[in-house]
């Protein structure tokens, strides 16, 4: 027995499709559900300007004193694995 917890989404005619381990996939499985009343879930995709507005916050870029010589630092070409 598994017990599998998930959010799932309803699709435009109102069914639900709940993804199984390959192990259930074959054969018939029991399924008990409970319903309960949407839940609020924050949008995965944030705008690019409150995704930096967002970093700013944390202080993500705090230890960067000279921009153009990180971009500079971050842009060298490096070798890359398995060739030489």
């Amino acid at each position: 027995m598994s017990t599998i917890t998930a959010i799932l989404e309803p699709d435009a005619d109102g069914t639900l499709h709940l993804p199984l381990p390959v192990e259930l996939r074959h054969g018939k499985v029991k399924v008990v559900a409970t319903l309960e009343r949407p839940v609020a879930v924050p949008s995965p995709r944030a705008t690019p300007l409150e995704s930096l507005k967002e970093l700013r916050k944390l202080g993500a870029f705090r230890d960067i004193a000279d921009p153009v010589a990180w971009q500079r630092e971050q842009r060298q070409d490096r070798p890359l694995p398995g060739r030489d």
